[in-house]
C-alpha cells in the first residue's frame, strides 16, 4: 500500500533530565494526563462557582473538596489504568510475574480500567464528603474529556495503539521506535526508523481523539452549562457513558487489535468469536458502559 500522509516524527519525549546518576524523561503520555486533568479541575471550578447550574442552587462540593477528590482521582486512574490492563490485555503474563502490576513504567494502561477506578474513588469521596454520588460523578463526566482527547493524541506520537491497513488517502504509515541499533536495523537508540515493510494504517488515534475528546466533550459541556443538565444526578455520566461506549466500538472496527487477540485463523482480532462475527476486547468491554449509560439516562428522567 502506498500514499497517505507523513508520520510527523516527533520524539515520544518532551525532554530528558539527568541528575545524580538518575535520568528522568517526560514524555507526551504523561504531559497528555497532567494537562487534561488540570483543565478538568478549571472546569469543575468554573462549573461549582454557578449556582444556578445545580439542583436548589447549590454545588454538591466546594473548590477545597474539588482539590481533593483531584489527588483520589489520579490515584484511581493510575491504578486503575494498570490493573485494567493487566487482567483484560496482559494475556496472564502476572501470574508468572505478578510485579508486572506495578511496572507502569513499561507502559500499558487500560482506559475501562481506568474507569473502573474513577468509580470507586466517586463511591469513597461522595461518602467521605456528604454529597450526593450523583451530583460528583457528574462532575467527573464533566471534566474527563480533555484528557481523554489530550492521551490519544500523545498515542499518535508514540506510534501505538495505530489502525488496520487501509488505502485511505489519510493512512499513515507508522515507524519504530530504535531501542538497541545492535539488535535493530537503526543507527541511534530513541529516534524512530522504518523496516521498509510498513503498510498505511487508519489513524484510529485521531479518530479516538475527535470522538471521544473533542465530540463528546462538545456534547458534555454544552448540556452542562447551557441546557441545565447538573440539575439531574447522573444525567451526564450517562451521555459519556453512552457517547464513549458508541465511539469507541465504532473505532475498534478501523483500530488494530492487540497482538494477543490476532493470529492467522483470526486476523480481524476478535478477542470473543460467534461463529461469522465476533467481537472485540475493546467491544466488548464497552458494550456494558453503553447499557448502564442507557439505563441511567431512564433513571435521571424518571428521578427528575
Amino acid at each position: 500500500m502506498t500514499g497517505g500522509i507523513p508520520f510527523p516524527d516527533i520524539s515520544p519525549e518532551i525532554f530528558t533530565l539527568s541528575l545524580f546518576g538518575f535520568t528522568f524523561a517526560l514524555r507526551w503520555y504523561a504531559m497528555g494526563y497532567i494537562v487534561g486533568i488540570l483543565i478538568g479541575w478549571w472546569i469543575a471550578t468554573r462549573a461549582i462557582a454557578r449556582p444556578t447550574l445545580w439542583r436548589n442552587d447549590t454545588p454538591p462540593l466546594s473548590r477545597d473538596q474539588i482539590e481533593d477528590l483531584l489527588t483520589w482521582i489520579i490515584i484511581g486512574v493510575i491504578a486503575g489504568g494498570r490493573l485494567g490492563y493487566v487482567l483484560f490485555y496482559g494475556d496472564g503474563q502476572f501470574r508468572e510475574d505478578p510485579l508486572s502490576i506495578i511496572r507502569v513504567w513499561d507502559g500499558g494502561m487500560s482506559f475501562h480500567g481506568g474507569f473502573i477506578g474513577v468509580c470507586i474513588t466517586v463511591i469513597l469521596c461522595a461518602r467521605r464528603y456528604g454529597a450526593a454520588m450523583g451530583d460528583v460523578a457528574n462532575i467527573l463526566a464533566l471534566t474527563a474529556t480533555p484528557a481523554i482527547f489530550l492521551v490519544r493524541l500523545a498515542n499518535f506520537i508514540n506510534a501505538e495503539l495505530f489502525g488496520r491497513a487501509t488505502d485511505m488517502p489519510w493512512g499513515v504509515k507508522f515507524p519504530s521506535m530504535c531501542f538497541d541499533p545492535t539488535q535493530q536495523p537503526c543507527t541511534t537508540a530513541g529516534e524512530w526508523f522504518y523496516y521498509g515493510t510498513e503498510v498505511t494504517r487508519h489513524p484510529s488515534q485521531l479518530y479516538e481523539a475527535g470522538f471521544e475528546g473533542l465530540l463528546l466533550g462538545t456534547v458534555v459541556l454544552t448540556l452542562a452549562f447551557t441546557r441545565g443538565w447538573l440539575k439531574r444526578a447522573w444525567s451526564l455520566v450517562a451521555v459519556f457513558l453512552v457517547g464513549y461506549g458508541l465511539s469507541r466500538f465504532i473505532v475498534e472496527f478501523f483500530r488494530q487489535p492487540d497482538v494477543q487477540f490476532t493470529s492467522p485463523s483470526n486476523p480481524i482480532g476478535w478477542a470473543y468469536d460467534f461463529g461469522t462475527w465476533g467481537l472485540t476486547q475493546g467491544q466488548a468491554l464497552s458494550i456494558p458502559m453503553i447499557l448502564a449509560g442507557i439505563a441511567l439516562i431512564v433513571y435521571s428522567r424518571r428521578s427528575a
